[in-house]
């Protein structure tokens, strides 16, 4: 019997001896699990400040609340904080440092510093504020900036870093880096000069497999700024280059833990969407795991917070893991005040900028006449880029006719009471940092331009019954709302609807798509000849191919349209920049004023249907 005792004593030991000899640094995780929160912000716009420095309002949600967010999370625990892209446009607060205050950290660079980013990606708007800004940038931030399919077009390597390795307690978490690849095709080629971006799915086919066998993560996280809904504009899932390729990639590509998303404001909550239905889904990839997708709201409007639970599996040597997120509405939480107080010289030097008088105008005027026909609002932008063109300062080819269209369906200027255009209402008349170019165009393809254009922008009409705007409509005919933007979907965005100054032109909503155009003559009384030349003034996103009225309507080669080989002429800094040069050049006050050279025919049926349609695109507050 001691014999036998001693025998399980010694069988004790060394089952003890073994065990030890087996232990790992992740044991104590076993019964309790560790848990890691991921917080992500993308298309922040330059929402840094609860102001709007266009407006002169307040803003319910900027950085000021994420901060406030993030020191919570820390005090609690372990936090992986990413940036998802599109923080160099939309506000003052960038614009000021992307083209006024150049000698100086960019104050973008300085939040994401400040607030310990981890790991920072690049949206199409970042690439918008051009090389001099973003690479600049990237010597600035203190976390890597990552993007595996933004390459260098001579060598096909990388331009910024695939992918960011960070580790909390032990745990190795890798984060792949994409981008929306139709870049190319939606901005001039200076501002991506070098470079080339690559389809979404056969860039992470390349390199998971390399960040899974080189780093051998416990944790691959996905960090795409592209949409989630790959039907987005006509793309089907076998779309090259698809722009919203983020679900492509999780459904294609095995080895995702989660994926996190931006570039379509739409606000992810774990589940994908599902084309057939236009419903949500679960997402699974090729070997039938659920992978969660998550992505913001614009402006910090909501952000994603994923909780990762990870339980150590001893005997197997591998993690037992669990994903949920929730996407976290900031309106109600109170900014951090040592983040206000930390950027508050910033904002003081940025109030006197946007601030600054550089005009005067007789009367108000707003982008919300524009949806519906002809208005002052775009006849002025109109305005402005013809004389552009004609100014030989400038060094432009003159131009017959411009091209335009309302870049925010919910602008106005000024913003003062007494008439006073200041350097902040440059942001309300136009939204984005597209250049001027010159191009030559006939005028059979011109024709052709309008009718897409108005084929997008507008119904067509059997009585006046019916909606004078072509809206979107699911399976069953009925018109989507989209509560966040408390608004009915269009076919088309409003920065697509292009009306056109130098010509004088009926549009016949009665007519089908294609054949609604009458050009009566030019604007000067000349004749309209559609095999003559005429010089146009368009913007860089237009000209470039972006909208598709260029390549799908006109026909153009999109490749000739990105290598700018139908620009006669560019301007070297943005339109916005130029008209703010406009303005402060204008003798007296400034009288904007419809140029009423098109109309909508039937104008009784037209009539009714914009007295309709504007409640549903700008319905009450709820």
């Amino acid at each position: 019997m001691k014999h036998r005792f001693r025998t399980l004593a010694a069988i004790a030991l060394i089952a003890a001896l073994f065990l030890g000899s087996c232990a790992t640094k992740f044991d104590q995780y076993v019964d309790q699990p560790l848990k890691i929160t991921f917080i992500e912000t993308s298309d922040i716009h330059g929402a840094i400040f609860p102001y709007d420095f266009i407006t002169g309002k307040p803003l319910a949600t900027s950085m000021a609340q994420v901060a406030s967010l993030v020191k919570e999370k820390r005090a609690a625990g372990e936090v992986v904080l990413l940036e998802d892209g599109d923080s160099l446009q939309g506000q003052p607060t960038v614009y000021y440092y992307n083209f006024e205050k150049t000698g100086v950290p960019h104050i973008w660079s300085d939040v994401l510093n400040y607030l310990a980013y981890d790991a920072v990606t690049v949206g199409n708007h970042d690439i918008e504020a051009g090389h001099p800004v973003y690479d600049k940038m990237v010597k600035e931030l203190k976390m890597p900036f990552i993007c595996a399919n933004v390459v260098d077009e001579k060598t096909g390597e990388p331009y910024f870093k695939p992918y960011a390795v960070v580790t909390r307690q032990g745990v190795k978490i890798a984060i792949l880096g994409l981008t929306e690849p139709k870049i190319t095709e939606q901005l001039p080629r200076a501002f991506w000069s070098g470079m080339d971006i690559l389809d979404m799915v056969e860039t992470a086919k390349k390199w998971v497999p390399i960040i899974l066998e080189k780093e051998k993560p416990d944790l691959l996280v996905g960090l795409f700024h592209a949409g989630v809904d790959y039907t987005y504009g006509g793309q089907t899932a076998d779309t090259p280059k698809n722009e919203s390729g983020s679900q492509l990639v999780a459904e294609r590509v095995p080895g995702f833990d989660f994926i996190l998303v931006g570039h379509d404001h739409a606000g992810w909550d774990g589940m994908g969407f599902d084309p057939a239905t236009k419903k949500k889904m679960w997402v699974k990839d090729p070997a039938g795991k659920v992978v969660p997708i998550y992505g913001a709201l614009a402006g910090a409007a909501a952000i994603p917070v994923v909780e990762v639970s990870l339980r150590w599996d001893r005997p197997n040597k591998t993690w037992i893991k669990e994903v949920n997120g929730t996407l976290l509405a900031l309106k109600d939480r109170p900014g951090d005040p040592d983040f206000l107080a930390k950027f508050d010289p910033y904002k003081a030097e940025l109030m006197a900028w946007v601030e600054r008088p550089i005009g005067k105008m007789s009367g108000k005027i707003t982008s919300d006449v524009a949806m519906f026909g002809d208005s002052a609002f775009v006849d002025l932008i109109h305005k402005i880029q013809l004389e552009l063109c004609a100014d030989p300062a400038m060094g432009l080819k003159p131009a017959q006719i411009s091209i335009a269209a309302p870049l925010d369906m919910y602008a106005y200027l000024p913003t003062t009471a007494d008439g006073t255009i200041k350097v902040r209402d440059m942001f309300s008349l136009y939204k984005y940092e597209n250049f001027l170019y010159t191009m030559d165009l006939t005028g059979e393809q011109i024709k052709k331009f309008m009718e897409f254009s108005y084929g997008g922008w507008f119904n067509t009409m059997a009585g006046p019954e019916d909606d004078l705007i072509a809206f979107a409509k699911d399976k069953e005919g009925k018109l989507i709302f989209n509560a966040r933007y408390n608004s009915y979907d269009t076919v088309t965005r409003a920065y697509n609807y292009d009306s056109f100054a130098g010509l004088n032109y009926t549009v016949d909503v009665s007519k089908p798509v294609g054949g609604r155009v009458t050009i009566t003559g030019m604007s000067d009384g000349k004749p309209f000849d559609p095999a003559k030349t005429y010089s146009v003034a368009i913007n860089s996103y237009r000209g470039s191919g972006g909208g598709g009225h260029l390549t799908k309507g006109v026909g153009l080669d999109a490749k000739k349209l990105a290598r700018l080989e139908m620009v006669t002429s560019s301007t070297t800094k943005d339109l916005r920049y130029y008209m703010l040069k406009w303005f402060e050049k204008q003798a007296g006050v400034i009288a904007p004023a419809s140029d009423n050279n098109w109309k909508v025919l039937p104008e009784d049926w037209a009539a009714a249907g914009a007295k309709k349609n504007y409640s549903y695109l700008y319905p009450p507050a709820k």
